[in-house]
């Protein structure tokens, strides 16, 4: 709750691109009952579908001219704070830098380290650009252990579907307004949708298909298999916080290490990424890297087991640097971080390579994880959800400036 606090020092916030959906609406109506000013720069029609409000900027100009416009905007408006969802993103990024040099400070939102019932709010950047990254033993050293638990969020997974049907639709319909907006991800509303179909069907099939091999990963291979948690496939920590360019260079090296290394005894099994459902399948590329490997037998995949169940059964959990690594640590189980990762430290996560993973003996310093934990909850935690209630907060009701589907209904006339 400490990350929150912190804002309130502020008199007047700039708010760059949020979670998508009302979130931000949410945020600044908060702000605004702390007598913090708010103002919101939108760089796309998903962006302005859900930020209407007075006090909100639009951006149309060129990336490369980002950097000029928001110093100006910082003078003139007299910003003394910028807050985004996620610091990887080019405008945020660049957002980053300008702030360190004129003295603003630099929040930035993420999904929840613990999850669920949680999201991140850091100052300077969150993963492996949070404080905790470069010092973590500076900050948790003499922390005290608390285990409050968090009141239920309750997050809707069909309202964030919906919701980014609806902005992509909006990007897609106000193209023309923000010419130069290139988005981090496919910015096409057709895709997209397809995308969310397609993941709702797979879900199906593969509750069908994948009941056998779950009930005996369950059953019969207790502690005899290592879990490997698959991150989406366009995640910015892939691509800003490791050395693999694409998943499928993680599959082929955690494959053929297993091959050479691993006890001819043990499993290995894939779990894919919830929100990756729709968009990839690995199912042919791992059955062929497996099978050029020699070990088609004991190479596994699937979608929507129940991972605190698959975590706890587990041998050792590998990851890039998700934070299902924090939950593998919190389950007691050895694990390894091959990518950047701020909870890779000492006494959690295994440090030697990854040869040496599958036989080295290793056991995780709960006492150092409790010390983490605590610190965490304490100064980067917030109990809310960008899709479900946000304790932190108290809800106010949104100003008639938020998103209404009357108003993208509009749009398509």
């Amino acid at each position: 709750m400490l990350a929150a606090q912190s804002l309130l020092k502020h008199k007047r916030l700039l708010l760059l691109q949020g979670p998508m959906g009302n979130f931000f609406n949410q945020f600044a109506d908060w702000l605004g009952a702390h007598d913090i000013e708010s103002r919101k720069v939108n760089f796309n029609g998903g962006d302005w579908l859900f930020h209407r409000r007075p006090g909100t900027m639009h951006y149309q100009g060129k990336p490369s001219s980002f950097s000029r416009w928001l110093r100006s905007y910082i003078r003139k408006e007299g910003i003394d704070g910028i807050v985004c969802f996620g610091d990887c993103r080019r405008p945020h990024r660049v957002a980053s830098l300008v702030a360190k040099e004129m003295g603003v400070a630099f929040y930035a939102f993420e999904e929840g380290y613990l999850r669920p019932d949680y999201v991140t709010l850091e100052e300077g950047g969150v993963n492996a650009f949070s404080q905790l990254a470069s010092q973590p033993a500076r900050y948790i050293e003499h922390e005290p252990v608390h285990n409050i638990p968090p009141l239920p969020t309750h997050p809707s997974f069909r309202r964030m579907g919906l919701t980014a049907m609806a902005y992509y639709a909006a990007g897609w319909l106000l193209r023309r307004q923000f010419p130069h907006y290139r988005h981090h991800k496919d910015f096409s509303p057709f895709r997209e949708c397809f995308f969310w179909i397609r993941a709702g069907w797979r879900k199906q099939v593969y509750r069908l298909t994948e009941t056998r091999l779950i009930q005996r990963i369950v059953d019969q291979w207790h502690n005899q298999y290592y879990l490997v948690a698959l991150q989406v496939f366009n995640d910015s920590q892939i691509h800003q916080h490791s050395h693999y360019q694409d998943i499928r260079d993680f599959i082929t090296e955690i494959i053929q290490a297993f091959a050479a290394q691993a006890a001819t005894t043990h499993q290995l099994v894939f779990k894919h990424h919830p929100m990756d459902r729709g968009h990839r399948n690995y199912g042919r590329f791992i059955h062929e890297q497996a099978s050029l490997a020699g070990v088609a037998g004991r190479v596994h995949y699937v979608h929507d087991a129940h991972l605190p169940t698959l975590l706890k059964l587990s041998r050792g959990v590998i990851t890039i640097n998700s934070t299902v690594g924090l939950s593998a640590i919190h389950h007691g189980k050895p694990t390894i971080a091959m990518g950047r990762a701020f909870y890779d430290i000492q006494g959690l996560t295994f440090q030697n390579d990854l040869k040496h993973f599958w036989n080295e003996p290793y056991s995780v310093d709960h006492q150092l994880y409790g010390k983490l934990r605590s610190y965490m909850i304490k100064h980067t935690q917030l109990n809310g959800a960008f899709f479900g209630k946000s304790h932190w907060m108290q809800p106010p009701r949104l100003a008639s400036h938020s998103f209404s589907w009357r108003v993208l209904l509009r749009l398509t006339k």
